[in-house]
């Protein structure tokens, strides 16, 4: 009879830790509902990567983990996705962690980015091109049939920003449905961050037509009925026009 997992809701590993038995502890990037992720230094290398540790209470019998790792493995080619590197366990309490280790992504969240910028929202023309780039990493996800299930504005990371955004997406999530429902999601997620990053309902009022053409009111039916996948998002992005 299998040992029901001890609910960890923190792990607060302090900086300076030795984590399996190989990794020094950074410091703490970002806490979920799956778990933690740490900055950490590989030893023996001195390489900085990043470690997600799952709380046992939901990654029974590593079905989360073993999820996550084989989706970031499928989805090494695209662009805009975190490079998976492997899998390790720890010792928490007496109990055996997961820790999912990879490469160490440079930027700030999205939402971050945002509250830096005047008046706390992005102007109607680098807003579009913020899209276009979401978009265009997101068409590498949606042309495998695969799906990231947890977009939003905390999971999306500035890397740089010049003539076009560097991005890159953390996290995911497993919905179950088909995948054509999960990129409908991921589509319609895509234009509720672009309606955030403009201001959101604060500033919609004020925006030009070709800006609400593209927001569609953040209707669900009629977001979908004019962009199915992010493919089609993008490709309406390069070929409207800017009156």
């Amino acid at each position: 009879m299998k040992t029901k997992p001890k609910k960890i809701d923190q792990f607060k590993l302090v900086p300076g830790r030795i984590i399996a038995g190989k990794y020094e502890v950074i410091g703490l990037l970002g806490r979920g509902w799956e778990g933690e992720v740490y900055k950490i230094r590989e030893v023996r290398t001195d390489i900085t990567r990043a470690a997600k540790l799952f709380y046992p209470q939901r990654n029974v019998n590593d079905k989360t983990s073993i999820f996550y790792a084989r989706k970031l493995h499928r989805l090494q080619p695209c662009s805009m996705m975190i490079q998976y590197s492997s899998a390790e366990t720890l010792t928490f309490s007496r109990q055996p962690i997961t820790a999912l280790i990879s490469e160490y992504i440079e930027g700030i969240p999205l939402s971050s980015y945002i509250q830096q910028q005047p008046g706390k929202r992005l102007a109607p023309f680098p807003a579009v091109h913020f899209l276009y780039a979401l978009a265009k990493g997101m068409e590498e996800l949606h042309q495998l049939k695969e799906y990231h299930g947890d977009l939003h504005s905390s999971n999306v990371i500035v890397q740089r920003v010049g003539l076009n955004f560097d991005l890159k997406l953390l996290d995911m999530f497993h919905w179950y449905g088909t995948a054509k429902e999960n990129i409908e999601e991921d589509t319609v997620k895509m234009i509720r961050i672009f309606h955030e990053v403009l201001g959101g309902q604060r500033t919609y009022a004020k925006h030009p037509a070709v800006i609400k053409s593209i927001c569609c009111g953040l209707k669900r039916s009629l977001i979908l009925k004019k962009f199915r996948n992010a493919s089609a998002l993008r490709a309406y992005l390069e070929s409207f026009s800017w009156n």
